[in-house]
């Protein structure tokens, strides 16, 4: 292994590259990388980054997320099959259908969405920003929140405002349920429980904090707790650890784990590298759209 990794190395300077992985990424992977994160963080890091190259190491939304935001670079994916179910839910005939039943609402997509979907609405949002999205729009008669239907709860319940909402969810997160978080509680009495977002009502209910990965990482240090139960894809357990020595984390569900975020390994971060393929580019007309969306998202962030 030590021997991939010096080859990673040698070649990320030869290109000019940087690597963004994360923070559901394999262990190894987020080693590697320059930067971990999560949609947001990274998002901001593509922006601003110098380097000609991207490898991203996440699902596929999120490299088209970069290629939007730097078309100039080269993004490429060390597995180009790591995409997001939850993305898929909805399409952009979806979206427009949606639209034409609502013609005065504001569109609001979380990021966790396609770029052509992107390209059709008003404003994007993450898990960490998107009660403050919706917030911004006051005067709004109708704003619709696509596509995860229990992020879309979540933030309602936060702002207190109905939101038109589409049946999106992501299949890793609503395989925590409230009996894990019961029996957590039960297991580890002085753990804080922290949950992303994208759970489920029943489980967010049973949580002491309902944050989005970005924000249990800032969270989890500032905290003066020893002990953490964590609801999200097991991943965000290995950064916690490597960030908090001394502090003690525990998966609210082994099951938790997204099959697309660990496709990608550092043998193919490597082969990326030296083969400088599957490379993700957004075609410019839809490009320009969704970077609009984007760009509000990241000034209200």
């Amino acid at each position: 292994m030590q021997k991939i990794i010096e080859q990673i190395q040698k070649l990320k300077k030869e290109r000019k590259a940087i690597i963004l992985a994360h923070n559901y990424q394999l262990p190894e992977v987020q080693d590697v990388a320059d930067y971990r994160g999560d949609s947001l963080e990274l998002s901001r890091i593509a922006a601003k980054a110098e380097a000609q190259v991207i490898v991203f190491c996440g699902v596929h939304f999120m490299a088209e997320t970069a290629s939007i935001l730097s078309p100039e670079k080269q993004v490429i994916m060390p597995d180009k099959n790591a995409g997001c179910p939850m993305a898929n839910m909805i399409t952009a005939s979806d979206l427009r259908e949606l639209k034409n039943r609502h013609p005065k609402s504001v569109v609001v997509a979380y990021v966790n969405t396609s770029a052509e979907v992107k390209a059709e609405v008003d404003i994007c949002c993450t898990s960490t920003n998107a009660a403050a999205v919706v917030s911004s729009f006051k005067d709004a008669e109708e704003i619709i929140f696509v596509p995860d239907k229990y992020l879309a709860d979540f933030v309602s319940k936060k702002t207190g405002r109905r939101l038109i909402t589409w049946d999106g969810y992501c299949p890793t997160h609503v395989k925590i349920l409230p009996e894990d978080i019961i029996r957590s509680i039960r297991q580890h009495p002085r753990a804080k429980v922290i949950v992303h977002p994208e759970c489920t009502p029943e489980v967010i209910a049973l949580a002491d904090e309902a944050l989005s990965t970005g924000k249990t990482c800032e969270y989890v240090k500032k905290s003066e707790a020893k002990e953490f139960v964590i609801g999200t894809e097991v991943g965000l357990v290995y950064r916690l650890e490597q960030d908090n020595p001394g502090k003690k984390f525990y998966p609210a569900s082994e099951l938790a784990v997204c099959p697309n975020m660990k496709r990608t390994n550092l043998e193919k971060v490597l082969w990326s590298l030296e083969e400088m393929k599957d490379e993700v580019r957004v075609p410019d007309e839809i490009g320009k759209k969704a970077k609009k969306a984007i760009e509000a998202m990241l000034s209200i962030a």
